[in-house]
């Protein structure tokens, strides 16, 4: 397996990625600035992490949205190629239109920072088949931003195809129907909120997250 971090300025959780990567699946892990307009071959993952890209000027995610390399993303998930967006990253994905909706200020208008408990709503994706029967995960948040907003028709769509992966059971932020993380309608990209990378092993206090990653080097695997 094979896999990239997209590296914006302002990003602060890339090297967790690629560790958390690497310690999940064994995968070669690519940093790829922001400005490169090519992503290396052969790629099986590629991931936009959490922090602060460009200081999260304008609204959060909209100037990353805007650069090079997300042209290259947008390809590599037509392609079929696994993309994944965790916390800032998923606010890029809602920007540049890859995945619906948006993320805005917190209900309490506070950044949270915790352990939040997850229930896997969708574990037949390529982000979640390892999860298998386990319906419930450990995992952290750590934003400002990160109430999900959508339509209703949005929201009916998401729930009624399958495309609502993770809820919260004690939503932190004021998101929709506490939705924590979706699927696009091809099922190659994913937004979440809470940070799998930073719950990738025992020491951090769960090894949950580890799973997502997990989940598509099985399917990798599977399709073999």
């Amino acid at each position: 397996m094979r896999a990239a971090v997209v590296v914006f300025p302002g990003s602060n959780c890339d090297r967790d990625c690629q560790v958390a990567i690497t310690q999940a699946t064994g995968a070669s892990v690519d940093m790829v600035w922001h400005q490169e307009t090519v992503l290396p071959d052969r790629l099986d993952l590629v991931v936009l992490p959490g922090g602060f890209a460009h200081g999260d000027y304008l609204r959060c995610g909209a100037m990353a949205a805007l650069s090079p390399i997300m042209g290259a993303v947008r390809d590599a998930a037509a392609r079929g190629v696994a993309v994944a967006g965790i916390c800032n990253g998923f606010q890029v994905l809602c920007e540049a239109g890859m995945l619906p909706g948006a993320l805005l200020r917190n209900r309490d208008l506070k950044y949270v920072c915790k352990r939040v408990e997850l229930d896997v709503v969708n574990a037949q994706t390529r982000f979640t088949a390892a999860f298998k029967e386990t319906r419930t995960a450990w995992m952290t948040v750590g934003n400002g931003e990160g109430n999900y907003f959508a339509d209703e028709a949005t929201l009916d769509r998401l729930e009624g195809e399958g495309q609502v992966v993770f809820r919260y059971r004690d939503n932190p932020n004021g998101s929709a129907r506490d939705i924590a993380g979706i699927i696009d309608a091809s099922g190659n990209v994913l937004g979440m909120m809470p940070h799998p990378d930073r719950a990738f092993e025992p020491a951090l206090g769960s090894a949950d997250g580890a799973k997502v990653f997990q989940s598509v080097l099985t399917g990798l695997l599977e399709a073999a």
